[in-house]
């Protein structure tokens, strides 16, 4: 790196910059390691979001030889049992030491401010057909502003080209708006969000929850496995049940089991993927989906009828009214902490359904009239991952982060925004393994960064983004996010093609129709 001093401000020069260190910013900065990428961590520590948005029981939702880079397996890889967010930080840390990435790392660095210095209108539809420019032109695009921990100065580096990993998730709570003179501030108990609950060591966590009312919102994974920790807290004659305020009800499974089937055969094979629309398909395609399409929807009846058998939903109200299909169509399946239903049981749960509420100075009032009596209200309401990037973009480019009406950002291969020049994005979309999404992505960026192949249009990236946002809408009612689960494996193709690679990766036609796809498969192979 070489420094440069400029009149306003005095600028440290790079290639590649990278904001965030969690599990996406991790595999970014190994396959750009050729680049030495400067990598920037607000944080004392690699991780993300598993180091600072962890409750104490907090675990993967799948098996470990589904969370793993294709180069670094788990040391035990056969372990059945999911591994807890303290395994998996030693997992990424071990990774990063391992291919020598966290040199590049700065901790306790807060990127707080993005300039745009490079030619205005690289991007903009029309001119040059769209074309987009080379991703390293040889001269600082971005300027990027730091702040160390414990210091007001602020440290400007530039770049040619910058990768956001700051994810979707931490950071920034999602809070919901409330009528005047109906909110926190009249209720005279504790109201928290779940990331300042992370925050909280076991002793302190059992001290706010113990022997005290305590509502939950929510009914995600988050507000499911804060619900146990209450419950747990609360044993004993002492004990005070935890309500769960549930607005939108959401399928849960139990294990990736179903009637004794594994789970992975009804939706992560090449064959079961036939039976979902994807993203330019032909018109055989289309009719094959059209008549396939009773099957599709016995399969998510098959899965819901095997729910319904194992877990009590319908003596709890919690059966949804929507298919199964459209929680996994939107990355929106939990798995069931082991204890949750006998905790209910035991009456430690309890379940409150609401399409509203708001506080009254000793607790919650519901929209049909009733009220319940609370201590403390803790907020699994999600985050604003969004306003997190809108803080540290500046114009135009913080207007053009949001798809409307769908919300979604509109993001090439999940990864590159057509509109913003020198920047992708790496975590912001999902899938059923999210490292794994990840790290093909960081593979497709590497190859991009390094001109392996060219980028499509702008117009003709839109295109295609546009497209998979119309798949999405089509199939599932929670069409608001970037969830690629049902058509993982072509927009693995499609990626794979684009680098050159082969896209059937099996080693037979059998293991390719019915085996399921991870990491391993996309191990540097061409």
């Amino acid at each position: 790196m070489a420094e440069n001093h400029y009149e306003n401000p005095p600028l440290t020069i790079s290639k590649i910059g990278i904001i965030g260190a969690g599990v996406s910013g991790i595999a970014a900065a190994k396959q750009l390691y050729h680049h030495n990428p400067v990598v920037f961590e607000a944080s004392d520590s690699i991780g993300g979001v598993w180091r600072t948005c962890a409750y104490n029981s907090t675990k993967l939702q799948s098996a470990r030889k589904d969370y793993e880079f294709s180069d670094f397996p788990w040391p035990n890889r056969d372990d059945p049992s999911f591994p807890t967010h303290v395994e998996i930080v030693d997992y990424l840390e071990s990774y990063a030491k391992h291919f020598d990435v966290l040199k590049f790392v700065k901790f306790n660095s807060k990127v707080v401010e993005l300039r745009f210095v490079g030619q205005q209108g690289t991007t903009q539809l029309g001119g040059n057909g769209g074309a987009y420019g080379s991703p390293l032109p040889g001269h600082p695009v971005w300027q990027i502003a730091v702040q160390p921990n414990g210091s007001q100065n602020l440290q400007w580096y530039a770049f040619e080209f910058v990768v956001v990993c700051i994810g979707k998730y931490g950071d920034i709570p999602k809070i919901p708006s409330f009528p005047h003179n109906k909110g926190p501030e009249i209720f005279q108990g504790e109201v928290l969000h779940s990331i300042d609950y992370c925050k909280l060591d076991k002793d302190a966590a059992s001290q706010l929850l113990k022997g005290k009312k305590v509502a939950v919102i929510g009914y995600k994974k988050s507000a499911i496995d804060l619900a146990v920790e209450c419950a747990e807290a609360n044993q004993g004659p002492e004990g005070q049940p935890c309500t769960m305020v549930v607005r939108t009800l959401h399928w849960t499974v139990p294990h990736y089991s179903v009637w004794g089937l594994p789970f992975f055969l009804f939706y992560s094979t090449r064959a079961s993927q036939l039976l979902h629309e994807k993203p330019n398909q032909s018109f055989l395609r289309t009719m094959l989906c059209y008549l396939l399409s009773p099957l599709r929807r016995g399969v998510s009846k098959f899965i819901e009828s095997y729910l319904l058998w194992k877990l009590p939903l319908l003596k709890y109200g919690l059966k949804p009214d929507h298919p199964f299909e459209e929680d996994y169509a939107s990355c929106q399946m939990a798995i069931m902490p082991e204890n949750f239903f006998t905790e209910a049981d035991k009456g430690n749960i309890v379940f409150k359904r609401s399409s509203n509420w708001w506080f009254w100075k000793e607790g919650i009032e519901f929209d049909d009239n009733t009220k319940m009596k609370a201590d403390v209200v803790i907020l699994a309401t999600g985050y604003d991952g969004k306003k997190k990037l809108k803080t540290i973009l500046p114009e135009p480019f913080r207007s053009l982060i949001e798809y409307h009406p769908s919300g979604i950002m509109p993001l090439y291969r999940g990864t590159i925004h057509p509109l913003i020049p020198n920047m992708a994005f790496v975590g912001y979309i999902e899938s059923v393994a999210n490292l794994h999404t990840s790290e093909l992505r960081s593979m497709w960026l590497a190859r991009y960064v390094d001109e392996k192949f060219k980028l499509p249009s702008a117009e003709n990236m839109l295109e295609q983004i546009y497209k998979e946002m119309e798949v999405s809408r089509r199939i599932t009612r929670f069409y608001k996010r970037h969830c690629i689960s049902t058509f993982s494996i072509n927009h693995g193709d499609e990626i794979c093609e684009e680098m050159g690679w082969n896209s059937w990766r099996k080693r037979s036609w059998f293991a390719e129709a019915f085996s399921p796809y991870g990491s391993q498969d996309y191990r540097l192979k061409n």
